[in-house]
């Protein structure tokens, strides 16, 4: 009977297919501890057998392994077993195996072995492994059969790949092939087995960690493969959890602490690393470090790693950034902003730092932090660093990455936002960098990217709520000015010359300049954006923006429908608003260019905005200019502008009275009501 269930479960852990073979480890996991310590032994022996056969195919060592490992984790057996000493040398041999997934797995065997021998296999076979990731970090070749065999298949798909150019048919290039590509070959299953060991032995592990461990592993954490350095991260996340057991009165013999320093330098490498997978595996050691210290301990590393880890709160990756947020409440707890003022200098320094990274999305948080620091902190932590701030923002006003300037998230993260931030908290203190600042606010309120003139008319308005009246006649100026000339825009005909048979359409001209041969040749080429290239970096203003077409004079009147949109609530300036109203009722009539719907659009969403700012007195007066727009707005073939002109109508009828409205159409052209009466009855698409 006990044969014939070892034939049975070796059987199926050497399944040719991985589903036999996880279904053989789950059946494993479930009955192991009901066998007998004859059946046992009769498996380790049986599966001792396979790993131990050179010709056994890689799928049965595979399975071999990960059941052995099932048995490890319940076994009892005598850590000076021979068994095991067997177990473990089968293991430590597999580590260099041609297969990956047999390497991970007979690192996931040692693992559980260290649990089972309280790190007595670490003694024993540390020298292996850790000269296994010595020897891939250095890229010197191991004389191992995968290796070898590796080798060979280097070298038979450079002669396929260079197949017709005899110059590059030599072993030079495929040795040079192999030598960049398969160094580290075994590294990160090496790293994965020094994780598993020191997961499997615990906070016992503490007596192995010394400076030569940490410099090799610090080695792994600076590697140029972005694979390798997250699995160092990982392997460091597991070395200081190792600490999460060891009392606070053992605090100064714990080498977390010891090592506190330089392990704190490579986790802020690692939180500001370009690739979001580092930089997570980064915060899940970082978190694990913290929280394995006492909250006292912890303020001799804040410096370093809590701005960084307030940076990542607003991280683009979203794992990244949901995981900061918790790191952030579990260290913090309450007493998150009350860190940031006590540390305001090195979280000032970090952010400006910041603002000048090659990957966009650290500029973009950065923003996002230091218009955080306006909003959240007592003015007097913030106030001595004012000047530094807002030049670091001013730069990134000239940004060629346009999410850097955008307006998407909450709090806002865009540069003009910031500045408009800083500027209403600190008006007295920015009132010097105003003759600089003024250009770019206008310079943004005409960009190309939509919630970019947003965000600039939000930040103008608080320059408003700032300087009240000194401001305003410019801001005005520009107001009207925006306004007045839309029917110069010129047509999509005049853009591009005649256009084959007929009219204008947007689809006959994106063809047009698609076919466009200027526009797309011998153009910079950029990555899914981790590292695209920063504009203006030395402060030379909006001429450096280099990569931004000159605005057009409907994306001007665009901007200033929401500057008004913004300064209706700003009591100050709401007679002004209340005077330009005409103007722009006459600019939005202009329908000879495509874009004219997208400047229908933002109307229909400023205009509830104006009636709130300028109170349903003020604003009723005026209705009847926007009207027509409206419902030319409603019935347009755009679904964003006709939804757009639905929601106004709705909004309008809450806020006046469906009545009143209703009156105020029939008074002013009796046919819309039709359409008034069908959206009313609809509703908002």
């Amino acid at each position: 009977m006990c044969d014939m269930e070892v034939e049975r479960v070796v059987g199926g852990l050497c399944a040719g297919q991985k589903l036999e073979r996880d279904r053989a480890v789950a059946d494993l996991n479930l009955k192991v501890k009901t066998y007998s310590p004859e059946l046992v032994q009769s498996l380790h022996t049986a599966i001792l057998d396979i790993l131990t056969d050179s010709t056994s195919p890689w799928e049965s060592k595979h399975g071999g392994l990960l059941g052995m490992r099932a048995m490890m984790m319940v076994s009892t057996a005598d850590p000076e077993s021979p068994m095991l000493a067997e177990i473990r040398q089968a293991a430590l041999r597999l580590l260099t195996h041609q297969e990956v997934r047999v390497r991970g797995a007979a690192g996931e065997v040692l693992g559980a072995l260290c649990q089972q021998d309280g790190g007595a296999t670490y003694t024993t076979s540390s020298s292996t492994v850790l000269q296994l990731i010595r020897s891939n970090l250095e890229r010197e070749v191991t004389d191992d059969e995968a290796s070898r065999s590796e080798h060979e298949n280097t070298r038979i798909l450079m002669e396929k790949l260079s197949a017709g150019t005899r110059e590059r048919r030599n072993s030079g290039d495929a040795a040079q092939i192999f030598h960049d590509t398969a160094g580290w070959r075994n590294l990160e299953t090496s790293m994965k087995c020094l994780e598993h060991m020191i997961i499997g032995t615990g906070h016992k592990f503490l007596s192995f960690i010394n400076q030569e461990l940490l410099d090799l592993i610090f080695q792994a954490l600076t590697h140029t493969n972005r694979f390798v350095r997250e699995t160092g991260f990982s392997v460091c996340g597991a070395l200081v959890s190792c600490g999460a057991e060891e009392g606070a009165e053992l605090l100064e013999s714990n080498p977390m602490f010891t090592f506190g320093d330089q392990l704190t330098q490579h986790l802020g490498k690692g939180l500001a690393d370009n690739w979001s997978q580092v930089r997570l595996a980064s915060s899940v050691a970082t978190r694990k470090f913290l929280i394995s210290l006492p909250s006292a301990a912890r303020e001799r590393f804040y410096p370093t790693l809590l701005p960084r880890l307030c940076l990542n709160r607003y991280y683009v990756a979203e794992g990244v950034r949901l995981y900061s947020q918790e790191t952030w409440r579990q260290v913090t707890g309450a007493e998150g902003k009350t860190l940031v003022e006590k540390y305001i200098d090195s979280v000032v320094s970090y952010y400006i730092e910041a603002t000048g990274a090659d990957n966009h999305a650290v500029r973009e948080a950065a923003c996002a932090c230091i218009a955080e620091l306006a909003l959240k902190l007592t003015t007097d932590a913030v106030r001595q660093h004012v000047p530094r701030l807002l030049h670091a923002l001013t730069v990134c006003f000239t940004d060629d990455s346009w999410p850097v300037r955008d307006v998407t998230s909450s709090p806002p993260s865009a540069a003009c936002v910031a500045c408009g931030n800083f500027i209403l908290c600190f008006p007295e203190e920015a009132l010097g960098s105003m003759e600089e600042l003024y250009p770019l606010f206008f310079t943004n309120l005409e960009d190309n990217i939509p919630s970019v003139r947003q965000g600039a008319a939000v930040a103008i308005a608080n320059v408003v709520r700032a300087y009240g009246k000194d401001s305003l006649p410019l801001v005005v100026e520009r107001l009207h000015g925006g306004l007045k000339g839309i029917e110069e825009q010129p047509s999509e005909s005049e853009r591009y010359g005649s256009l084959e048979g007929g009219l204008s359409t947007y689809g006959v001209v994106k063809r047009k300049r698609d076919n466009d041969m200027d526009l797309h040749s011998n153009k910079q080429m950029y990555s899914c954006g981790s590292l695209a290239p920063k504009m203006g970096r030395g402060g030379g203003g909006c001429s450096d923006c280099r990569f931004r077409r000159p605005p057009q004079l409907w994306e001007r009147a665009d901007g200033c429908i929401y500057l008004a949109g913004e300064l209706a609530g700003v009591p100050e300036a709401a007679a002004e608003v209340t005077a330009c109203l005409p103007t722009m009722a006459e600019a939005v009539r202009h329908k000879h260019y495509t874009s004219h719907v997208t400047l229908l659009e933002t109307l229909c969403k400023t205009l509830p905005h104006l009636a709130r700012g300028l109170s349903k007195r003020v604003f009723k007066t005026h209705l009847h200019l926007f009207l027509d727009s409206i419902f030319y707005a409603l019935e347009c073939e755009n679904a964003l502008t006709s939804s757009a002109a639905s929601q106004c109508l709705s909004q309008l009828a809450q806020l006046l009275g469906p009545n009143i409205l209703r009156g105020r159409v029939e008074e002013h052209n009796p046919s819309y009501l039709r359409a008034l009466d069908a959206n009313a009855f609809t509703g908002p698409l």
